[in-house]
């Protein structure tokens, strides 16, 4: 039986996202529609997001030009569809600091946020550093780092010193150092609350970005390729995917991408009538479908 509900909810999306920054390799290729989105674990009292979007409607508009972003929708107008408020949420895990994943700190009063310590660091090390080393911020909006030191101030942020088992009831935590960032981490859902688990769930950030992430094109020959944008070395990424896949006993279904548009097509879904999807991918029995 599960103990959390789970759901996948869409915010924006980028149209034209070059495929060759998701799958590393992929040059001249085109491109192809990126979907923004954070999922809900709703279980145990608690509603908890797994990294918190961005806010378009102020200062991440300098990011929405950037990169195209579209389609933005408040976290109002997206929680709604689960029965939801902002207000409502009580925990936040965040798996990096960039724009898109920790950008909507502002948007969920109560809630408290943990981050890996290492990734805090970081990107205040980066801040720090001179001009020509710029790009290295290129998807950190430093006034999201101001903010969230501080919520550290206040108390609201955590920062996390590597892999914790039950960071909250069923739900580890995993450091992937030197990957996608220097201190990303990715979620790991026991959804029977079992230490032995035959129920789980991973959600990854940005350490996955298509299934082709993990099985390069050939599921019946899988070979693990690297997403195409990363700060850090491509064999940790490709050792953290297989820690991944190991996981989930190599089941792909269980990967929960939070850019990969095919979830959809895994779990029940439904689009919304602001065009936004939702994927319902765990129900506790005393839920209720929000895609029926």
């Amino acid at each position: 039986m599960s103990a959390y509900s789970i759901w996948i909810l869409e915010y924006a999306n980028v149209p034209n996202a070059p495929t060759s920054s998701l799958v590393y390799g992929q040059h001249n290729v085109g491109v192809e529609k990126l979907p923004y989105a954070y999922t809900l674990v709703r279980g145990n009292g608690m509603n908890i997001l797994l990294d918190c979007g961005m806010n378009a409607a102020s200062h991440g508009m300098e990011f929405v030009k950037r990169y195209n972003v579209s389609d933005w929708i408040s976290p109002t107008q997206v929680l709604a569809e689960v029965g939801l408020t902002p207000e409502d949420i009580t925990h936040c895990i965040l798996t990096h600091a960039h724009f898109d994943h920790m950008g909507g700190l502002e948007l969920f009063p109560n809630a408290k946020f943990y981050i890996q310590q290492n990734e805090l660091a970081s990107w205040v090390s980066a801040m720090a550093m001179e001009r020509r080393f710029r790009w290295l911020m290129a998807a950190t909006d430093t006034g999201d780092m101001i903010y969230a030191v501080q919520l550290a101030r206040e108390g609201r942020m955590i920062g996390i010193p590597g892999d914790v088992d039950n960071l909250l009831p069923g739900i580890d935590v995993k450091l992937a150092k030197d990957t996608h960032t220097a201190g990303s981490q990715y979620v790991v859902i026991r959804n029977d609350l079992r230490a032995e688990s035959e129920d789980v769930y991973i959600y990854t950030g940005d350490l996955i970005y298509r299934h082709e992430n993990l099985h390069g094109g050939q599921p019946d020959d899988p070979q693990y390729v690297p997403v195409g944008y990363a700060l850090g070395s491509n064999t940790n990424l490709l050792m953290t995917t297989d820690e991944v896949m190991k996981g989930v006993g190599h089941d792909i279904r269980r990967v929960l991408i939070p850019h990969e548009g095919k979830m959809t097509t895994l779990y029940p879904s439904r689009v919304s009538e602001s065009g936004h999807y939702i994927v319902e991918v765990a129900l506790r029995k005393d839920d209720t479908s929000r895609v029926a």
